[in-house]
């Protein structure tokens, strides 16, 4: 039966991780004729680094899939396997979007796919992080450190309102957003971070 369950695990892991992989900037840049998402701004495949080829409607349609394809990852195992393979998938997910195969192992800082995952896992706590984003980018005008913050507080949401084991993958999903952000880290503390809107985050 554990072996079972391992087995459950890992293929709730690996779907997730295929799942996270997509990369949904590249893939509709391209489509639509916008080139290399990677040749431009920061070389991000996220939504903010697409919305810098002037087109919102991509940048949002990056937005919403890269968010999906987490909560479908999770709810898929979910349904499969159960409350534990979620948990697998979820970071599977995440570790798809940050290190996708097809790229290199090069993909983006995971906001959109940790909110996904976070909704599907519990979305009273996803709704959370949502509103602690809007409400600190809405603030201090500057997506990165909405991001941090959002994240941050995410393993106190979970404890609140989910239970242990998601606050224990909500810390570990931070720790690799933080570590993806560096670059904007080092500009917030130096004072040079752009503000939304303006030049490369």
């Amino acid at each position: 039966m554990l072996e079972v369950s391992v087995l459950m695990l890992l293929l709730a892991f690996a779907g997730g991780y295929l799942l996270g992989s997509i990369p949904f900037g590249l893939v509709l840049t391209r489509l639509a004729g916008l080139g290399d998402v990677r040749k431009i701004g920061s070389g991000n495949i996220g939504a903010t680094n697409v919305l810098r080829t002037g087109r919102k409607d991509i940048a949002a349609l990056t937005l919403l899939l890269d968010g999906a394809k987490g909560a479908v990852a999770v709810l898929l195992a979910a349904w499969l396997w159960g409350p534990q393979a979620a948990l697998a998938a979820a970071l599977g997910a995440f570790l798809g979007h940050l290190f996708p195969v097809w790229l290199g192992f090069k993909g983006g800082k995971g906001m959109a796919t940790f909110i996904g995952v976070q909704l599907a896992l519990a979305w009273p706590v996803g709704l959370l992080v949502c509103a602690t984003w809007a409400a600190t980018a809405a603030a201090l005008r500057m997506s990165s450190l909405a991001a941090l913050v959002s994240a941050a507080a995410t393993p106190l949401f979970a404890l609140w309102l989910a239970d242990g084991r998601q606050a224990l993958l909500a810390v570990i999903l931070v720790v690799l957003i933080f570590i993806r952000h560096h670059e904007n880290i080092r500009r917030l503390i130096a004072g040079t971070e752009p503000k939304i809107g303006q030049g490369k985050k």
